[in-house]
């Protein structure tokens, strides 16, 4: 680096610095503020005066130390190590900090995002002369357990191989040289790549494969598609948190990605006890073999917090570029808006709505636009998506407000957290009346081809008794439930069973926590069936209150706690146990 250049610091105030003497710099350029080197970047440029968001703690700068220029924006570094790590908001990884430096992070601390030293165990998947182009695969490194980590040539570079080594090699090492117009190559296991800037590829794709959870309120009512977007809203209680783990453990990507941004420190701390201890179903190995965690608690820097979700989606989109469905968690893009707020009002930016910055809404847009279901990079045709699901905590559960309303323009699921639900203990508490999904139409022709022409129609038939009891309550509350027709009591009786036998999931339970498509299909089916077998009954003339009392009730209820393999057997007991109830009630009649 020895053509730094160098400024002084002009005035500070909390996270922002400016700088004189910065002539020549560019925007988004990071810098070393002070003696001990603080890292920050720049986020605004007037004639030779640089504004600089510092990502530490700003306690003790004094006017007149030293910024000295990197001349390159703020980057993560990809390659092997990632996986099973956690980082904070700028990728510095978080146990060797605690290695170093005890529990708290110190300042001007500058680790390297992958560890320089460990080696790992790369095999060449190409050979000598061999025309590679950026994305194409050098090789492989088993990252994890259940990761295979594909090397690949960088974006924008191609060229003949004229030296490839299979090898126990540092990220930093070189294991491959290109030729191209006469010119050597160097790579190796490890790129850099800005993180504000999204990964190229060759086209993305419509969202017609969806994310399968295995939790029932999403997958049949509100589904999301490989690569979609998703917003999980909600005030304090209503179970984001526990909403995001269930996705993570169930949903069938291969990579997770979960940033805690701005949450509280002892909520981010369970998250990095529990997550590790997870077991993960799909491999048997714990959950943490196929993630990595970004931590940035709301006592950290606010200045890293809006670093972290940029960090997240560029490490999401690395592993997308290996052919990976990877499943982002950021929680909670409300606490990295707040984190605009606080910078743009220290800039004396024009404020908009509630003193958000003007361009809340674009930043939104181009972090959730970085979703997708793409054909990646390389000579070969592959595919990878990243699907982004954010929860958004809007002060009071009040879902007017600037976030959460920027947020639903521009993601297709929308997933409302109800606190009077979850005051009920009805968990998910999603509210089935306020969310809504764009993805299924989308979705329909895959869920007609696996799982039955059906799904899509009963789901709909549910949906509009869901609706019709909405309405009906508003009477029952006026007049009583013993005024209604016979009808109507028995569509009240049903509705309440979609809600309490198939929309209520309990996370913690061995059994109930993952329920498959075919599992989610058959208990649709049993539902049903019961309504119609309800309404025969009713035209010939068996009273509500008999119907009331029938024993399969309980045993619909109980349903659910099946396991997956054992229900189309049980799915057959059912049908028969309502048929044959049913026909003894119209009998004795």
């Amino acid at each position: 680096m020895g053509n730094q250049k160098t400024g002084r610091i002009k005035s500070i105030a909390g996270p922002l610095v400016i700088a004189k003497d910065m002539r020549g710099c560019e925007m988004y350029e990071v810098v070393r503020v002070g003696q001990e080197g603080l890292m920050g970047e720049i986020i605004k440029l007037i004639q030779d005066l640089a504004y600089v968001q510092v990502y530490e703690d700003t306690t003790g700068l004094k006017p007149g130390e030293e910024v000295v220029r990197t001349g390159a924006p703020v980057s993560v570094e990809l390659g092997p190590g990632i996986i099973t790590n956690f980082y904070d908001g700028i990728q510095r990884p978080l146990l060797e900090i605690k290695n170093q430096a005890g529990d708290y992070i110190t300042r001007g601390i500058n680790l390297p995002g992958l560890d320089p030293d460990k080696k790992w165990d790369f095999t060449a998947t190409v050979k000598k002369g061999d025309e590679l182009i950026g994305g194409d695969y050098l090789g492989e490194v088993q990252e994890s357990k259940v990761i295979k980590h594909r090397i690949m040539v960088p974006p924008g570079i191609q060229g003949k191989v004229v030296e490839i080594k299979s090898g126990s090699f540092t990220v930093n090492e070189v294991i491959a040289i290109l030729e191209s117009g006469g010119k050597k190559i160097e790579l190796t296991m490890k790129q850099k790549w800005p993180v504000r800037i999204g990964r190229p590829l060759k086209k993305k794709l419509d969202p017609e494969v969806p994310l399968l959870t295995g939790q029932r309120i999403y997958d049949t009512f509100f589904p999301i598609a490989k690569g979609g977007t998703a917003a999980i809203p909600g005030g304090f209680g209503t179970g984001k948190t526990v909403s995001q783990h269930q996705l993570a453990k169930w949903a069938d990507s291969q990579v997770v990605v979960y940033v805690g941004c701005g949450e509280r420190g002892n909520e981010m701390t369970e998250v990095l006890i529990t997550f590790p201890e997870l077991d993960d179903p799909s491999t048997g190995e714990k959950l943490m073999e196929r993630s990595t965690l970004i931590a940035n608690t709301s006592n950290m820097p606010v200045a890293a917090r809006e670093a972290s979700i940029y960090t997240g989606v560029t490490i999401a989109e690395y592993y997308r570029d290996m052919e990976y469905d990877v499943a982002l968690m950021a929680d909670s893009s409300s606490r990295w808006a707040e984190a605009l707020r606080e910078i743009s009002g220290r800039l004396e930016e024009m404020p908009g709505e509630e003193g958000f910055p003007a361009y809340l809404g674009t930043r939104l847009a181009d972090f959730y636009e970085r979703a997708g279901r793409v054909v990646t990079l390389g000579s070969q045709e592959r595919f990878g998506s990243v699907s982004i699901i954010g929860a958004v905590s809007p002060p009071g559960g009040d879902f007017s407000e600037p976030v959460a309303q920027n947020t639903l323009r521009v993601v297709s699921a929308f997933w409302a957290l109800d606190t009077n639900l979850a005051d009920r203990r009805h968990f998910p508490a999603i509210n089935w009346l306020t969310s809504y999904s764009l993805y299924l139409d989308f979705v329909k022709p895959w869920f007609d081809q696996n799982v039955g022409k059906e799904f899509q129609g009963l789901r709909g038939d549910m949906m509009a008794l869901l609706e019709q009891e909405a309405e009906l309550q508003e009477i029952v509350q006026l007049v009583g439930q013993d005024a209604l027709p016979e009808s109507d009591r028995a569509l009240l009786e049903v509705a309440r069973m979609i809600r309490e036998d198939y929309l209520q999931q309990h996370a913690y339970h061995e059994i109930d926590s993952y329920c498959s498509k075919e599992k989610q299909y058959l208990m649709l089916k049993i539902i049903m069936k019961f309504y119609q077998e309800v309404n025969k009954a009713i035209e010939s003339g068996v009273g509500a209150n008999r119907i009331a009392a029938v024993k399969v009730k309980d045993e619909i209820a109980r349903m659910k706690y099946t396991p997956n393999q054992d229900f189309p057997k049980r799915y057959e007991e059912l049908i028969q146990s309502i048929e044959g109830e049913f026909e003894s009630l119209r009998n004795q009649k």
